[in-house]
């Protein structure tokens, strides 16, 4: 088989310089793979994608702005290349799952780890086989979540990962916040409050502030919602942490939380003291 049959053209989508730098050095080193590009967000993903046509694409989830499901989700199906998902943390596995991805890796990305993704997209590439690609899909997925691939297909047939019982297991436990290069996992049981600054996001949590650039909304769909309300358009709390409500003439509240810090619930988030009672 020739070369320009044998190589994999690739292309990695990630938002942080360093980790797109050392995923791209380390395929470079494995034969038969050629990166084609390297792009820092999912609108530029998506452009060179559909410009250079690539056999697989790394891609993060977690970016700003467009994240790296959405991207793949407003490629054309004819379009679109082998997926596999890069992430920090798993609880976006199924959705990789219902997109199509090849694989779901975790960082930090181990060397047989990597080997394994590259081995599952040439055998996709080279399969034609719908129902082994399924099934190589949901052996990934069952291993990051540690349920056998019969449980996954019930829960898929049944739709628990999206409504039910099952729907509190798309949230997270850790909060990945990216730092400098370093990834600071965050129980999210722990977070007191969160608010805006600027692009940022302050989480705050036992005493420590991370910060992490990422939208509220964005950040606000990472958290469960009968632990975690908004109350302000740039402030998220934590109700467990909530020991005082109290009401303004003006119509405002201020929430008192265990540590006594005070935060202002803004008349047009009113409605959510019932929340809280």
């Amino acid at each position: 088989m020739s070369d320009a049959v044998e190589k994999l053209k690739t292309i990695v989508v990630d938002d942080e310089p360093l980790a797109r730098r050392g995923l791209r050095l380390r395929l470079e080193q494995v034969d038969g793979v050629e990166v084609i590009a390297e792009c820092s967000n999912g609108r530029e993903g998506r452009e060179q994608i559909l410009e250079l046509h690539p056999d697989v694409v790394f891609v993060d989830i977690q970016m700003p702005g467009v994240n790296g499901l959405q991207m793949v989700q407003q490629i054309p199906e004819e379009q679109l290349p082998q997926v596999v998902f890069i992430t920090a943390y798993d609880q976006y596995a199924v959705e990789a799952f219902e997109v199509n991805a090849v694989d779901y890796v975790l960082k930090p990305i181990e060397e047989e780890r990597l080997a394994m993704a590259l081995a599952r997209v040439r055998e996709k590439l080279a399969s034609a086989d719908i129902a082994t690609q399924r099934e190589q899909l949901l052996e990934a997925v069952a291993d990051l979540t540690r349920e056998s691939p019969e449980a996954l297909e019930r829960k898929l047939a049944a739709g628990d990962f999206r409504m039910g019982e099952g729907a509190s297991s798309r949230y997270p436990e850790k909060i990945a916040i990216k730092d400098a290069g370093r990834i600071t996992l965050v129980p999210a049981r722990e977070i007191d409050w969160i608010d805006a600054a600027g692009d940022y996001m302050c989480v705050h949590a036992r005493g420590e502030t991370h910060v992490m650039r990422i939208t509220m909304k964005e950040l606000e769909q990472q958290l469960d919602p009968r632990v975690f309300q908004r109350i302000h358009r740039s402030t998220i709390v934590n109700l467990s942490r909530v020991r005082e409500i109290c009401a303004h003439i003006n119509g405002e509240y201020h929430l008192v939380l265990n540590n006594g810090e005070r935060l202002k619930m803004s008349r047009s988030y009113k409605n959510k003291v019932q929340h809280f009672l």
